[in-house]
């Protein structure tokens, strides 16, 4: 079954969040009440650094800082920039983690009614996970190797060897995911764009991102695709 993504947000009373979704912290642990908080009950986002991508869900923001869901640890010793669903990029600064969660604060003031109303000339999409994970495809009695460049809950986009017809349908296996049967959407010489039969757990993916940077994929060009069927 396809997932349904939903953001509400909801002012608390007094610009006041409640401790377990608290992001806006002093270095000695002291609420900071001066910018309104607002909850976001489910903002899907991502946290880029120079060792890739990791996902994350915003649970509540300021114009000053934000809180986040993470699921798993955090890199360390790295500059952050946290990446919105609608392409905004906001650097952002570590005051606090812990398992699970953590806290940020942003160096310079954001837009805060931008931020929690997502705006975007584009059309809203899934956040995509940019990452190198070689993986292998079969459809009608064939198996090829291919690299995903990105992934998200609902499709991914691959390098493939293999000519791959629009709406082939075709099933993709790699190392820490399920089997997944999907359909090809699109291709542009030998990358292809692919739509999911079943989404995924938002978690799930997340979980790939901190396998995938842990195992240095990112480092496996020497997985990709050469050449033709």
């Amino acid at each position: 079954m396809r997932e349904k993504a939903m953001t509400e947000v909801v002012q608390s009373p007094g610009g006041h969040v409640p401790d377990q979704m608290t992001g806006s912290l002093t270095d000695d642990g002291e609420e900071q009440r001066i910018a309104p908080r607002f909850t976001l009950l489910i903002r899907t986002a991502k946290l880029i650094c120079a060792q890739g991508e990791y996902l994350c869900i915003v649970r509540d923001a300021s114009s000053t800082g934000v809180s986040i869901r993470t699921f798993h640890p955090l890199p360390q010793g790295v500059q952050l920039t946290l990446e919105l669903p609608n392409g905004d990029r906001h650097p952002v600064e570590r005051v606090w983690e812990k398992e699970g969660a953590a806290g940020f604060r942003f160096p310079v003031e954001v837009d805060i009614d931008r931020l929690l109303n997502n705006k975007s000339r584009f059309p809203k999409r899934a956040v995509r996970l940019k990452l190198q994970l070689p993986a292998l495809i079969s459809c009608h009695g064939r198996t090829a190797g291919v690299v995903v460049h990105n992934i998200s809950q609902q499709g991914a986009q691959i390098e493939s060897p293999l000519y791959l017809a629009i709406d082939q349908k075709l099933r993709l296996e790699a190392d820490n995911l399920p089997i997944i049967q999907a359909r090809v959407r699109w291709r542009k010489d030998a990358n292809y764009g692919l739509v999911f039969d079943d989404t995924f757990q938002f978690a799930e993916l997340a979980r790939l991102a901190a396998r995938d940077h842990r195992e240095g994929r990112n480092l496996c060009r020497r997985h990709q695709p050469h050449g033709g069927a």
